[in-house]
């Protein structure tokens, strides 16, 4: 998953880089019961509050896919990547799971593929802090991501999974997407629109991983000026010009599904 650095703008917001593979999103209400979850759990898992002096932090899966490894983020994040739901879709939190940073080292005496790590990660969330919720689901304005009618211009990706960061910026600020898949794609699209508040829904019908770089101008809050932004920038395309022209893919404002997670009960972690 990529690693997310905190306290840095990304494309104009605070939202923290993000680093990590594919996740499903089940549309399916209810309550989740720990008895149907998958019996996949890391070796050893140290979670510790973080040291609040520190103000950067990141999340990561281990090289070679033994582990994750987290340091000052806050678990309504990790909620977030874990389950690739957007913040702003988390309800019911009580105020620290937003605010209070955690490190945590998760190990595995074998090595795992990223869906697998995910899941390991959720249980880790159930187990040590006793997170409980269920979802809902309603209708109201999304994104749909669809493939233009000039066709799809994305580069299939069949190199094996290696656990690396899915989607970076380069030294000129344009996003470089490897092995990317478009369930992460559209999740990374609706932090990128996060003024917005609409998710984005996967309407490709593209199934693989692909490669493409991707250059804009930054969606930027209200209250951030853009006279304060590098040279360059602003004469970019807007995001949704840059689907179109250079991937061959476009967003469709409608009507659709929004998914909310509603949390029932969290207390902070148990011991080591």
């Amino acid at each position: 998953m990529k690693f997310f650095r905190t306290g840095r703008i990304m494309r104009g917001s605070y939202l923290l880089a993000v680093i990590v593979g594919l996740m499903s999103m089940f549309f399916a209400c209810g309550q989740d019961k720990p008895q149907d979850r998958p019996d996949r759990t890391f070796d050893v898992a140290a979670i510790r509050r973080s040291d609040p002096n520190v103000r950067n932090g990141y999340i990561k899966a281990m090289p070679g896919g033994n582990g994750y490894s987290a340091q000052n983020v806050p678990v309504k994040l990790m909620i977030s990547l874990m389950y690739k739901v957007p913040m702003r879709q988390i309800k019911g939190a009580p105020e620290w799971l937003a605010t209070d940073g955690y490190d945590v080292q998760a190990k595995s005496d074998h090595a795992s593929n990223i869906d697998d790590l995910h899941v390991m990660f959720q249980n880790l969330l159930a187990d040590r802090f006793n997170l409980k919720f269920h979802k809902e689901i309603k209708e109201g304005p999304v994104y749909a991501l669809m493939v233009d009618k000039s066709g799809s211009k994305l580069k299939v990706d069949e190199s094996p999974q290696d656990f690396s960061i899915p989607m970076n910026d380069n030294e000129d600020d344009v996003t470089v997407g490897k092995r990317v898949n478009m369930e992460y794609f559209c999740w990374w699209l609706g932090r990128v629109l996060h003024q917005d508040e609409r998710p984005v829904i996967d309407r490709t019908g593209l199934t693989q991983s692909y490669d493409f770089t991707l250059s804009f101008a930054p969606v930027l809050p209200p209250n951030v000026s853009q006279e304060k932004l590098p040279n360059g920038l602003l004469d970019r395309p807007s995001i949704f010009d840059a689907l179109k022209e250079q991937l061959g893919l476009k967003l469709v404002a409608e009507k659709g599904p929004v998914v909310y997670y509603v949390i029932d009960h969290v207390e902070r972690p148990s011991a080591n």
